[in-house]
């Protein structure tokens, strides 16, 4: 498609009243309320019956990434409140980040920065009867965030107890509302394990045991790719043209073992939200890069906004490229491809290995909404005035949708 790039966003907007965001999760999660799309019919359900709907025998991948508490505050002597959100750590390597002792350093948004312009902030800290006292010290500004140094004088307390202890759940903006208590349990899938994002893969927000075991028992695999979501999943596209729009990158790891499944499984592949999408995507087009650098020597890719509609693929079997990137680990000993992906996905742009999405609605004029367009063209547009016409509740605490 050779005009994409010519994308007009206002072609992907809709009117969504404040009433209709979910400002609380429901109170089960597999309560939530399910939108089917099935070829030129729309049907609905409850999330807990979403086994019914999906094919056997096919393979289910979600995004294991686990949300931290990114947000902390810290108090000037003046009684200024400057808040503190990290984004990612600095250089990227998130366990050696929040298993740092003493310090560490990380990519941050200030909160009310004009009220804090030199010198370091501190704040006291208490953790298992232990006091003491963590500091913070801006470096430089990285665009419109900050290199910000975290040092504190305890080496028994790793980074990631402190964001524990102090921290608070980055909610989504949208929700116009602090962080409560429900939050530190509900804003997290409950099979997340692998700490890193600043925002929750809510597609999987809806999963609980009982759907678990209705999917063992329909012979539906799943397995788990860890994708570090970023605060850029929020950023509206405020350029006309998709082409002005700068997409935020965001990093992930892919085994060998999920790549065998997908081998396994192609064309039978349902995908739970558009964090594992863009994994599952950006996989591809690694794997094409493989194919035409067989002696790269390192498991390190990136991913570029669009490089997905401007490589030349020469029609290479999927499967043949999955092979060839299974044969290309073995033979450097690795066991992981780790990735930085800025992918855009866009009317135009070709699966290779979403036959399947469940995903919550998503914003008017955002990235999300227009990965979903991509993936079922124009009747986006009558799946949503279903929703907002039987009250299917929108964004991160909302309900889910179904697309076959």
């Amino acid at each position: 498609m050779k005009d994409y790039k010519q994308i007009n966003i206002n072609n992907y907007n809709y009117d969504l009243p404040e009433n209709k965001i979910a400002k609380y999760p429901k109170a089960n999660r597999d309560e939530s309320m399910l939108l089917i799309k099935n070829k030129d019919s729309i049907s609905q359900s409850v999330f807990k019956n979403i086994t019914d709907f999906l094919p056997t025998n096919s393979l289910m991948f979600f995004n294991n990434t686990k949300v931290i508490n990114a947000r902390l505050f810290f108090q000037k002597e003046t009684g200024s409140i400057i808040e503190i959100f990290c984004l990612e750590p600095i250089p990227i390597n998130y366990s050696n980040a929040l298993n740092s002792t003493k310090q560490c350093t990380w990519k941050c948004l200030v909160g009310n920065n004009k009220k804090w312009k030199s010198g370091n902030l501190k704040k006291n800290i208490n953790i298992n009867s232990q006091n003491f006292e963590l500091k913070i010290e801006k470096k430089q500004q990285l665009g419109n965030a900050f290199e910000i140094e975290f040092t504190w004088d305890n080496e028994n307390i790793i980074f990631y107890q402190i964001l524990e202890n102090s921290g608070n759940v980055p909610i989504p903006p949208y929700l116009n509302r602090e962080s409560e208590s429900i939050d530190n349990q509900r804003y997290q899938t409950i099979y997340g394990e692998k700490q890193g994002s600043v925002a929750a893969p809510t597609a999987g927000l809806h999963f609980t045991e009982t759907v678990f075991q209705n999917l063992e028992a329909k012979n539906i695999k799943t397995d788990n790719i860890t994708l570090h979501v970023g605060a850029g999943t929020f950023q509206p596209v405020k350029t006309t043209t998709v082409a002005e729009h700068k997409m935020h990158t965001e990093y992930f790891i892919v085994s060998k073992s999920n790549i065998e499944n997908l081998l396994a499984y192609l064309g039978k592949t349902i995908v739970v939200g558009t964090t594992t999408v863009r994994t599952l995507e950006s996989l591809y087009h690694i794997a094409v890069q493989i194919y035409f650098n067989k002696n790269k020597k390192d498991n390190y890719f990136e991913i570029s906004q669009w490089e997905a509609y401007e490589e030349k693929k020469e029609n290479i079997p999927t499967e043949t490229l999955l092979k060839n990137m299974l044969n290309w680990m073995n033979e450097n000993n690795f066991e992981q491809i780790n990735c930085s992906t800025s992918i855009m996905i866009v009317p135009g742009y070709k699966f290779q290995f979403t036959n399947q999405l469940i995903t919550n609605f998503h914003q008017p004029q955002s990235t999300l909404l227009l990965l979903l367009a991509a993936f079922i063209g124009e009747s986006w547009k009558e799946v949503y005035e279903y929703a907002l016409t039987n009250n299917f509740r929108f964004l991160s605490y909302g309900d889910a949708c179904l697309f076959l």
